[in-house]
């Protein structure tokens, strides 16, 4: 019943999105959205219900998307732009004057000439871009009611004032960026209102359970993911958005339900790069909305909590993409139901949501109208400076040519996305700047065909905030991580330089990924090194095969090449079942991969391990569970289980915490335990089953706070160091006596606020496969553990002075010291594996992915 249900559900969700294409191609048509006679109607007359009375469904939403649409007498039409991880549609709302939506291609085209992205000459007298988001975080979900109201004011032929704001701006409204979040909500909420809600915080709508309506279908947060866009969501939306680069992008939030509204000047830190005129504007907008808000006695907030420095926000990405960046904050969210009573004995009601984020919406809009041309002006301004005076001390980034193929080309595909220009070295150069790899300024040696990425372009700002090696931070109490640089995250040996270098060539002058080796037709074996997540994928899809697979533990040299340990060996031997076909499955899982195999004609090897060496073991397909639900981090569950669906297409079973204690875990090889709170989730009894499992060869995964969980307890090796006693003596007796002001700034002391670090790795060991001796990691937690004892394996540590980037507290720093980080125990005939900092964090941090291949995959073969 399930897969039928399934199925039916897939196809129900294809007629609906393909019907969304048609439609919207249809409204695409100058003149196609128009009236068919019958009235506009207003939300509460479409939907049958006052807005505000109840949440509505996604394709409820889009019907009257569509009905406001056809009746909006020319100034709308319904875009399409691609689809969820659940079929769901993904459209944007384009709306401007009959005459501009007429011409609204050529709009866009001379915004793009304004950003200096297109040829030809650009107008300023053009209306202004605005782009509107809404419901980013699925059960933040007053946003998609409010929508529906902010669009009928847009198109109603008799509200005047709205018809006055589209003479002068065009805009883009996307009404639910996370549909499939938004309907988890929505659906659940649903099912559990009162059918009169109950305001009490303490009755069941109230109290929305795991995993919540935030997050996509993988549980990725996406407002943190404008920036590296690992979501279908984000690379849909962020392609449609580079093609109109707007001047204004307006993100609607809400925050918790005792909160009033929080509209801008945004909170410090501003990023550097955060220019002048886009912080004077900011307060510009503020004050639309100030009007507005004290007019109708709202109470409001600015300058507080919200920063504008991680670049992966709704309002700092299109701030670093020209646009003045806004987050709206109203007080409600998931917990707030239709109506919640607040501490103060106010009830806060759902229509009182919707009338805020109204009335935001319609002031941003106003603003951008009445000063539009002082934003056309200051928008082609930003990008002139950007082409002709760079910000920042480095002119250029060189990324090495020599380094691996796979992830270089993920690297270009990257920047290629973001509408970054890049060219390759045209010859071998000895210039003085910045390596990443040791943090100093040195003489560094630039090859031919190296990357080159120079400052000289449209989107130099953005190339700064992305490759900048320690970005400036005016004050350290701030929202998100604080580092996050491209050659980091990546993995990639690079460096910033002072000097313009030139460059040739572009993406397709330099083939990054060579093609199976042709000759012999039947060689000995094929060999692929392992450097990457492609790597990880080109195994995942031959173990699926049912190709046999063998991992050197050693280095070796075959036929002039250097393999080092953790290199792939496929001999014909073992593989006799496949027969002919051998070959070709091999060849052609490679291309798909995107791998570089060589084919070598014997087994023999001319230094190190024969192929047919002990040291050469055979790689099992394991069968493997992670473990979700109550008790889990949503966002790490879903770090791990997209890295199985979306990145390396292997099956893994999820196992959820309500009924782990059922499951044989003997049917299991490899057992995830993302970070989480394990406390509730493993009695004393459960943890003896799992220390069973893994004594007879069971391999444990523990996470984050799943290793923290285990650390101290019997047989399990992991410690947390013990306190500095003599620090304790010597400690100021006056350091209670503080402030009550200064206390969450206090608090920072002990933090890391997402800081690159230097772990060294014993890439002898085959978790640290595929790396050199150093591996830069993120750090987001004050790791303070001792080095694994006897019978464990300390893969990667910390040792001292190992920062690269980032802000890290005094007491933080001091404890990231000579620590703890990877390593591996043995248990009986089984494995535990402690990934103290998770190499999955947000699916952007490529350079970790290796990591946790090699504990999936090599880890007690």
């Amino acid at each position: 019943m399930r897969n039928t249900y399934r199925t039916l559900r897939l196809v129900f969700y294809g007629i609906t999105g393909l019907l969304w294409l048609l439609s919207g191609a249809a409204l695409a048509q100058p003149g196609a959205a128009t009236s068919t006679g019958s009235p506009l109607l207003a939300p509460g007359q479409f939907l049958g219900y006052e807005l505000g009375s109840r949440f509505t469904p996604h394709a409820t939403l889009l019907r009257y998307v569509e009905h406001v649409a056809v009746h909006s007498g020319g100034r709308m039409r319904v875009q399409p732009y691609g689809s969820t991880y659940e079929n769901r549609p993904l459209q944007v709302v384009q709306i401007g004057t009959p005459e501009n939506l007429a011409r609204l291609d050529d709009i866009r085209q001379n915004n793009l000439r304004l950003a200096g992205l297109a040829s030809g000459p650009a107008r300023l007298d053009a209306p202004a871009v605005v782009w509107l988001s809404y419901n980013i975080h699925g059960n933040e979900a007053v946003s998609s009611e409010a929508v529906m109201q902010v669009l009928y004011d847009l198109a109603n032929p008799a509200n005047e004032e709205t018809r006055q704001l589209l003479q002068h701006t065009v805009l883009l409204v996307d009404p639910c960026v996370n549909p499939d979040g938004h309907e988890r909500y929505v659906q659940w909420y649903n099912r559990v209102q009162a059918q009169v809600p109950n305001a009490s915080p303490y009755a069941w709508e109230h109290r929305e359970p795991w995993p919540g309506g935030r997050f996509n279908h993988y549980f990725f947060d996406l407002n943190r993911d404008w920036a590296w866009q690992t979501q279908q969501e984000s690379r849909q939306r962020l392609a449609l958005y580079n093609q109109w680069l707007p001047q204004v992008h307006a993100d609607f939030h809400e925050m918790g339900p005792e909160d009033p509204y929080y509209f801008s000047p945004a909170a410090k830190p501003f990023h550097e790069d955060i220019t002048s005129f886009q912080r004077k504007f900011q307060g510009v907008i503020g004050d639309y909305n100030r009007a507005v808000f004290d007019k109708n006695n709202w109470l409001y907030f600015t300058r507080e909590t919200y920063d504008l420095f991680y670049p992966s926000y709704g309002d700092t990405y299109p701030s670093f993409n020209g646009a003045i960046g806004m987050t709206y904050e109203q007080g409600g969210s998931g917990r707030a139901g239709v109506r919640y009573l607040k501490t103060d004995g106010d009830t806060l009601t759902l229509t009182q949501r919707i009338s805020h984020h109204h009335a935001a919406s319609l002031a941003t809009i106003r603003a951008a109208a009445e000063r539009r041309a002082e934003l056309v002006k200051e928008f082609k301004k930003y990008f002139d400076d950007a082409r002709t005076a760079p910000r920042g001390p480095y002119k250029t980034f060189v990324v090495a040519g020599s380094g691996d193929p796979g992830q270089l080309r993920a690297f270009t595909e990257y920047l290629s996305r973001q509408q970054i220009q890049f060219g390759y070295a045209p010859r071998r150069q000895r210039l003085r700047g910045f390596n990443y790899f040791s943090g100093r300024d040195e003489n560094v040696q630039i090859e031919a065909q190296d990357v080159v990425v120079s400052m000289y372009q449209p989107k130099s700002t953005l190339v700064k905030v992305l490759f900048e090696p320690r970005p400036a931070l005016e004050d350290s109490l701030t929202y998100d991580i604080t580092a996050w640089a491209l050659p980091y995250s990546f993995g990639l040996k690079a460096y910033a330089l002072k000097d313009r270098v030139a460059a040739t060539g572009n993406a397709a002058s330099k083939p990054v990924v060579a093609a199976a080796t042709a000759v012999p037709a039947q060689p000995y074996a094929y060999v692929a090194r392992w450097n990457n997540l492609q790597d990880v994928r080109f195994l995942s899809r031959l173990l699926q095969q049912k190709v046999r697979v063998r991992v050197a533990g050693r280095a070796f040299e075959a036929e002039g090449q250097q393999y080092q340990p953790g290199t792939l060996v496929i001999t014909r031997n073992g593989n006799e079942a496949l027969g002919s076909k051998f070959d070709q499955l091999v060849r052609a899982q490679a291309d798909s991969a995107g791998v570089l195999v060589r084919a070598v004609q014997s087994g023999f090897s001319t230094s190190g391990a024969d192929l047919g060496s002990g040291y050469v073991r055979n790689v099992a397909k394991p069968t493997i569970a992670v473990v979700a639900g109550s008790g889990v981090s949503p966002t790490a569950f879903g770090e791990v289980w997209h890295f199985f669906e979306q990145q390396i297409g292997y099956p893994v079973t999820v196992l959820g915490t309500d009924y782990l204690r059922t499951v044989p875990l003997a049917k299991f090889d490899v057992l995830i335990l993302p970070d989480g709170d394990y406390s509730e989730i493993y009695s004393e009894r459960q943890l003896e089953a799992l220390k069973t499992w893994v004594r007879g060869g069971g391999r444990l995964i523990a996470m984050e706070g799943a290793a923290a969980f285990f650390s101290g307890k019997k047989e399990f090796l992991l410690r947390a160091k013990p306190a500095d006693s003599s620090a304790t003596r010597n400690a100021d007796p006056y350091r209670l006596l503080k402030p009550y002001a200064n206390a969450e700034r206090a608090q920072i002391v002990d933090r890391v606020q997402g800081s690159v670090y230097r772990v060294h790795l014993d890439n002898t060991h085959p978790l640290a496969f595929g790396y050199g001796s150093t591996y830069f990691a993120l750090i987001r937690d004050t790791l303070n553990y001792r080095f694994l004892g006897e019978g464990g394996w300390n893969v990667g540590v910390l040792k001292r002075d190992n920062y690269a980037a980032g802000f890290t507290g005094r007491g933080a720093r001091r404890k990231l010291n000579d620590t703890f980080v990877l390593g591996a125990q043995d248990m009986g005939r089984g494995q535990v594996i402690y990934l103290a900092d998770n190499p999955l964090f947000r699916g952007f941090w490529q350079g970790g992915k290796l990591l946790f291949g090699n504990a999936l995959f090599f880890v007690g073969q």
